[in-house]
């Protein structure tokens, strides 16, 4: 056969490569939680459609076994699916820390951390003699889940207060600084004292008043501020533990997350400055996408003046009703939205 006809049959079987995408290959949630198998927790529930949709961190707060650990690990069910780049991003830290399992060459789940409270501030935050990252770079894009959290040290969590503003931690040793990407959402579950029952209206607390201040200000004030969403906990009744009845599946939350997440890419698509979802937002990102009507500056100047809450507060709420607005497809904040994200807001002691 001539070279020429070799050349045409060679062309005519050529075959153009496929180029995959990140939806290809998301493997399939089996071993998550679903949401339709937690009994009751209606409100908690709603509470953390809006912190996944906003990326908000949050604190849960309630008795032992009221579902706070197995809510929060339900979280990874109703999370949206990572971008190429975000899932590049989380895939170059998992390397550099020497935790990319051999046969995955992609990070296609969102990160979901969970270290015990025993654990170092260089641990956390990251270090050693050669930096390496910690567990907060290693949650970047995705879930932070810290348990017990009073019982951490005070040290270890008051070194996170910068990369959560900062959304990045640096580490700095004599060779030189490394600086490692920490854009993650707390999420924080804690007893409202050492027995547990602070508040509870079935079983007395056995701890004294001095004890349960002294227990819940193992949380520093600052650290408080940061947590966008704070909701309490109850008991589970009963009737609803017994009830066969499904709740809302995982799936169709996810839906909702989805789209909310959607409008803030569209939305914050232009701005080419590291915002993605609404908790990044700054100052100037809340000014021009958080304009209230004459109600909800009314509203906001009660609580402001009732709760006496600082601006970080201020602007908290005022990114959370964005959320509330974006999960119920509404350009603009109204009053009911705002109301909703008043009410996440720290109650105070639980007594």
């Amino acid at each position: 056969m001539h070279l020429e006809a070799w050349q045409t049959k060679i062309d005519e079987k050529r075959i153009e490569p496929h180029q995959p995408s990140i939806v290809d290959t998301i493997p399939i949630l089996s071993n998550i939680t679903d949401f339709s198998e937690i009994k009751g927790q209606e409100h908690v529930k709603r509470a953390l459609e809006v912190a996944s949709a906003g990326g908000h961190n949050m604190l849960l707060m309630g008795p032992p076994g009221a579902g706070k650990t197995l809510l929060a690990r339900a979280i990874p069910s109703i999370l949206p699916e990572m971008s190429i780049e975000e899932a590049l991003d989380v895939t170059r830290i998992y390397s550099v820390a020497d935790q990319l399992p051999s046969d995955t060459p992609l990070m296609q789940l969102r990160p979901f951390r969970s270290p015990h409270h025993t654990i170092s501030h260089a641990g956390l935050v990251g270090g050693g003699n050669w930096p390496r990252p910690g567990e907060i770079s290693l949650a970047h894009r995705g879930v932070l889940f810290l348990d017990e959290f009073p019982e951490f040290g005070s040290r270890v969590l008051e070194v996170m207060r910068q990369p959560m503003e900062d959304k990045r931690v640096t580490i700095s040793r004599a060779q030189g600084s490394l600086t490692f990407p920490a854009n993650f959402q707390l999420i924080a579950a804690m007893n409202p004292c050492p027995c547990g029952y602070a508040g509870d209206p079935e079983k007395a607390c056995t701890c004294s008043h001095q004890t349960v201040t002294r227990y819940q200000k193992r949380i520093s004030g600052p650290m408080l501020d940061r947590i966008d969403i704070h909701i309490e906990v109850p008991r589970v009744d009963f009737e609803k533990l017994s009830d066969n009845r499904r709740g809302e599946a995982s799936e169709d939350i996810r839906v909702r997350v989805d789209e909310a997440r959607s409008r803030q890419r569209a939305r914050f698509s232009g701005l080419n400055n590291g915002v993605m979802t609404n908790a990044d937002m700054r100052v100037t990102e809340v000014r021009q996408f958080c304009e209230l009507d004459v109600e909800g500056q009314t509203l906001i100047k009660a609580a402001m003046t009732q709760l006496q809450l600082s601006a970080r507060a201020y602007h908290r709420i005022l990114k959370l009703a964005r959320t509330i607005a974006d999960l119920a497809g509404k350009e603009s904040i109204q009053s009911t939205h705002l109301a909703e994200a008043l009410q996440y807001q720290p109650k105070g002691m639980i007594m």
